[in-house]
């Protein structure tokens, strides 16, 4: 009898056979093929673990949660992966499971098929390294292999769960969190959203490097404080040294708490612009030039007569105060905007104009196509995440219209300017 309930029917189909595909293996030994897990969509993630594995657990219960959905649907032997490290690759067969650990007990399968970035794992290495381990593996590390029968599609995506748990989900800190809120609430779900949302280039490459890199420095920091605790754990004496070691991991616990903070921003869709995106923070406007001057640049793919006549007349005459103008001619808008200082106006003639790059505008400049919107575009070259920037004090932009596909922050934004169009 089913139940609807069961996390055991968490992907189950009527049909017979396997419900999932297959990864060849590309590599110069002929593994056999394993399951393809790895694409599974957003709302596949999401509701198994919120249905199935995770539920309402606070943080310090996550793998006693997830070894209880492991007993439900993983099958406990008969079945073969390939044990994937850093440095090798190993066909391995399950003989039975330790749930609470999270891990298998494997041997090595028959024929023996392995490969590595050097020679060196032979049969006996792997069976030495094996018994080191005590022939258990974390279940993280192996890659079921494919079978079409279906009969092992449920392994499979669990498997497949708990790996993508620890690598993309879970933090090494986690665990000392408040037990007084819901886990997938406060942290599976906004880093779920993240990471789908960093797939599908909805999140911008600036962004996503901050991301990283304070993930990063969070983990280092976080090692460093462990040993720094575990070493006054272990120290019994009331020294000077111990003393300066408290002090060093009070100082680490504040810098990763405040990294912390930063991450749970990030992570959060609606704060990530408003508090964890300083992107604006290495742009810095030119000002003035040293001798005052203001320049006109004008832009076009090629300067004919009749055209520079028409600029002489409609825009680059001497004003009625008799001041000759600088000018300078580009080939490249981007190129004319990045030579601008404070005052200057870059004039765009017709044309199409394909750049690769995003216009900074950090200075009080004037923008302007010459003649009507549509005779002047400039298109964005790729997927980018945004096209023009503006934090300069007072820019205006006329007569010209900007092209992007699939805009990740829309094309044109501004910061802590006035912006005319």
């Amino acid at each position: 009898e089913e139940d609807g309930d069961s996390c055991s029917d968490y992907g189950s189909h009527d049909k017979p056979g396997t419900a999932l595909g297959r990864t060849v293996s590309g590599g110069n030994v002929l593994f056999p093929d394993v399951f393809q897990t790895d694409h599974l969509l957003f709302y596949e993630r999401f509701q198994a673990y919120q249905d199935y594995i995770l539920a309402d657990c606070k943080a310090s219960e996550v793998k006693e949660f997830a070894a209880e959905y492991l007993e439900e649907v993983l099958e406990p032997s008969g079945w073969q992966a390939v044990w994937r490290t850093n440095v090798f690759e190993v066909l391995v067969e399950v003989i039975d499971v330790e749930y609470s650990a999270l891990k298998a007990v494997v041997r090595l399968s028959e024929p023996f098929l392995c490969e590595s970035q050097n020679s060196t794992f032979t049969l006996e290495c792997m069976q030495e390294l094996l018994q080191l381990k005590e022939y258990q593996i974390p279940l993280q590390e192996l890659w079921v292999v494919y079978d079409e029968s279906g009969e092992f599609d449920q392994t499979a995506l669990a498997v497949e769960h708990i790996r993508f748990f620890y690598q993309c989900i879970w933090r090494t800190w986690d665990e000392e969190e408040e037990d007084d809120f819901d886990y997938f609430v406060r942290c599976v779900e906004p880093r779920l959203r993240l990471h789908y949302d960093i797939l599908e280039h909805r999140v911008p490459s600036g962004l996503v490097a901050d991301y990283q890199n304070l993930l990063s420095q969070c983990e280092e920091l976080y090692r460093k404080f462990l040993d720094v605790r575990s070493s006054l754990s272990s120290s019994d004496s009331d020294s000077e040294i111990d003393n300066v070691s408290m002090v060093e991991g009070l100082k680490l616990y504040e810098k990763i708490e405040q990294l912390k903070q930063k991450l749970k921003l990030i992570e959060n869709p609606l704060l990530r612009y408003v508090f964890g995106y300083q992107k604006y923070s290495g742009l810095q406007a030119k000002g003035q030039r040293p001798a005052g001057t203001k320049i006109t640049h004008v832009v076009s793919s090629a300067m004919r007569s009749s055209l520079l006549r028409s600029l002489m007349r409609d825009k680059l005459c001497p004003d009625s105060h008799g001041e000759e103008q600088e000018i300078q001619f580009h080939s490249d808008p981007l190129a004319a905007v990045n030579a601008c200082y404070e005052g200057d106006t870059v004039i765009i003639c017709p044309g199409r104009y394909v750049v690769d790059g995003v216009f900074c505008i950090a200075d009080s400049v004037e923008v302007e196509g010459y003649g009507l919107p549509d005779d002047v575009v400039i298109e964005k070259r790729g997927k980018g995440d945004n096209f023009v920037d503006c934090i300069g004090a007072n820019v205006k932009i006329s007569s010209l219209k900007l092209v992007q596909h699939d805009a990740v922050e829309g094309i044109l934004s501004k910061y802590k300017s006035i912006l005319t169009l």
